[in-house]
């Protein structure tokens, strides 16, 4: 047995723990990734290292996504959006784990699908054929977000609240809508952007 397979029997093992775990009280949810490598060897962690793992299991709540060397889901993606549309990669990581929480199937009550929750009349705008292609909604997504910022004048708040309630109402009150959700939103996105800033800058 080769080291490799020792080693994600050993991850099931300690999966296996960290979901019944994850189920007693007190217990912190974290989410368990899988990944099924280049020989059919299916490895799971809660701590992904690179792009190729997707979410497997949600162990309870959502929770922000903190992976190690600065990896996260997508990531590559991301970042060649970033490079694409000239939009910072904090932002579009923050806007992807607040609207979606990285999972590529996500959909709100609303209709908004994928991983930026796109609606289906942005979808057809932005020319997003399949919403649930991680690069293609990524790709979609950061566009309408960089046109968000254009259009607002480079004010990030506003742009985000276009972004999720629609730039008609931004225009409407000449500020952040008087929505509980728009301006929860808002902060949470602002708040982790911030945070992933700084980390960038410590890389």
């Amino acid at each position: 047995m080769s080291r490799t397979d020792l080693r994600c029997r050993l991850i099931r093992f300690l999966l296996t723990l960290s979901v019944l775990a994850a189920f007693l009280p007190g217990s912190a949810a974290a989410d368990i990734y899988r990944y099924v490598d280049e020989r059919g060897i299916v490895c799971f962690t809660d701590n992904p290292h690179h792009d190729g793992y997707q979410v497997h299991l949600r162990t309870g709540g959502r929770r922000r996504t903190t992976v190690s060397k600065g990896y996260y889901p997508y990531r590559s993606t991301v970042l060649e959006a970033s490079r694409r549309y000239d939009i910072e990669e904090p932002l579009l990581r923050a806007v992807i784990e607040v609207e979606s929480d990285f999972n590529r199937y996500a959909i709100s009550s609303a209709g908004a699908r994928g991983l930026m929750q796109l609606m289906p009349e942005t979808m057809k705008y932005l020319g997003v054929a399949n919403p649930w292609d991680p690069k293609q909604n990524i790709m979609g997504g950061a566009r309408y977000l960089k046109y968000m910022v254009e259009r607002f004048s480079g004010n990030l708040s506003l742009a985000l609240a276009a972004y999720n309630a629609g730039a008609n109402s931004v225009i409407k009150y000449g500020r952040i809508p008087p929505y509980p959700q728009t301006r929860r939103y808002v902060r949470k996105v602002m708040t982790r952007y911030h945070d992933y800033s700084g980390e960038s800058m410590r890389n």
